[in-house]
């Protein structure tokens, strides 16, 4: 006797109905969660750029993933709809972040140039600085409105305890005076003042002792003026003195030309 075997056969769909599908969620999904990490990011102007990117994908994927929605493909139509939600929230953000950016820089840039213009000094009686440098007794005027001036040199007798001069060589003088007439406070002990003289611009030594190399010290606030008196040891043959003064690290150096 033999035995016929019968195999199970995998359940048919009824007729005229379609085969059932898995349900294609993924861009539903995948819209809400760069729509929210879009404004997340969008909170923090300088990175408005991935929140525009992010924010335009999770709206182009929320659109899509409502449309297989419709279609009966998805089966998340609420996650889409949040998702292009936050995907337009993200665009808006990323908007603002740029305008906030672009002005935020447009800022910076004013007060750079504004700060760069006060640090240079230009003639008291206007014009362009002079490429060699000022005339002993011409005044330097800053934006920041301070007014420096450097007087001719003059020949001086450095002391026999001075610390500077050297034996054989020359010793001039001159008065540098500050004027205070901006907002802010000139530090005294940041004016620095040095010297070169001749063709090689050799650094002309400056002079200590108890007369001239104090230099400057205390705060100049506005509306006040300080004067002081320096002197420099320079070699025989020697006949120009290029004095600088740089008032503070906020300022640039200033040059007078001196002759001896």
């Amino acid at each position: 006797m033999s035995h016929q075997m019968h195999h199970p056969h995998a359940p048919q769909p009824p007729m005229g109905m379609p085969p059932q599908q898995a349900a294609r969620n993924g861009l539903g999904i995948a819209a809400l969660t760069l729509g929210i990490i879009g404004t997340v990011s969008g909170l923090i102007p300088l990175l408005f750029w991935l929140a525009g990117t992010l924010g335009l994908l999770a709206l182009i994927f929320g659109l899509v993933g409502l449309g297989r929605a419709k279609r009966g493909q998805a089966t998340n139509k609420g996650v889409a709809v949040t998702g292009t939600i936050f995907g337009v929230l993200a665009l808006i953000a990323s908007v603002a972040g740029l305008v906030i950016t672009v002005s935020a820089v447009d800022t910076a840039v004013k007060e750079v140039n504004k700060a760069l213009d006060g640090a240079e000094a230009k003639p008291k009686d206007g014009g362009s600085a002079p490429a060699k440098g000022y005339r002993g007794g011409a005044t330097a005027v800053y934006g920041t409105g301070l007014n420096v001036t450097v007087s001719k040199p003059g020949h001086y007798t450095a002391e026999e305890a001075s610390a500077g001069h050297e034996q054989g060589n020359k010793s001039y003088k001159v008065t540098v005076r500050l004027e205070n007439k901006g907002s802010k406070d000139v530090t005294g002990d940041l004016v620095s003042v040095e010297a070169r003289t001749g063709k090689d611009g050799r650094t002309a030594e400056r002079i200590f002792d108890s007369k001239v190399g104090t230099g400057f010290s205390g705060t100049l606030t506005a509306g006040q003026t300080a004067t002081a008196d320096f002197a420099f040891d320079v070699p025989p043959g020697a006949k120009t003195l290029d004095v600088e003064v740089r008032p503070g690290f906020d300022h640039k150096g200033t040059h007078w030309q001196l002759t001896l």
